[in-house]
Parts: structure tokens; C-alpha cells; sequence
């Protein structure tokens, strides 16, 4: 019986990329705050926003991984806009669209949001 040692056959994964979440909040506050929780002229890390720094994380960070994996931005808008007017249940605001097209542009164009280790 031939036995061999899978091991020299096998190619290691590489590690996963790594997102620099405040980068992605930087975004996410600054283009796509539909509940309206952070006021004019105000940041996600100020002490007064971090009871709610992380509100939208699940979202955004859903965003990111789709857009990294080569999901279309129209379906990751739609992600976005699903996530506003139910999972939030805030109806269709004018300017719905527009936020979230600019949110996943900004995910798209940002080359230091994610990090690739050696």
C-alpha cells in the first residue's frame, strides 16, 4: 500500500485579510447615518458617541466583506438600503440611495481598509 504525505502537497492558505474597522467607521458616519445619531460637526469617537460608536458595524462590515469577495456595488447598496427601511424601520428618505451609493463607493475606493499580513 502507497502512502503519502499529504502534507508536502498541500499549499497553506494565506490569512485572511484584516479590516481596520475605524476606517470603515470613518465612512460609515460620515456618509451613512440614517437613524441621525451623530449631530453636525461631530465624530464616531468622541467620548459622547461611544455609547453607539459600533450601531452600525454589523452593517458596514457585511458591506465591506461583500464588496472585498466581488459582490456588485448595486447589490451592496441594496444591502444598505434594505438594512435602512427594514431592519431599522425607517421609511425611504429622498436621499437613501444616494448615502448608500456613496458609502459603498467610499468602502470601494479606500485602499487602506483592509490589512494583508506577510
Amino acid at each position: 500500500m502507497l502512502r503519502s504525505n499529504w502534507n508536502n502537497f498541500i499549499t497553506p492558505l494565506p490569512t485572511p485579510p484584516k479590516l481596520k474597522l475605524s476606517r470603515l467607521r470613518d465612512i460609515g458616519w460620515s456618509l451613512w447615518d440614517p437613524i441621525g445619531l451623530l449631530g453636525p460637526n461631530r465624530r464616531w469617537d468622541e467620548d459622547e458617541a461611544q455609547g453607539f460608536a459600533n450601531e452600525y458595524d454589523t452593517y458596514l462590515v457585511e458591506a465591506a466583506g461583500l464588496l472585498r469577495r466581488g459582490i456588485s456595488d448595486q447589490d451592496v447598496v441594496e444591502l444598505l438600503v434594505g438594512a435602512e427601511m427594514a431592519h431599522m424601520g425607517l421609511g425611504g428618505q429622498p436621499d437613501t440611495y444616494e448615502h448608500s451609493r456613496s458609502t459603498v463607493a467610499a468602502i470601494k475606493a479606500d485602499k487602506d481598509l483592509w490589512t494583508y499580513s506577510e
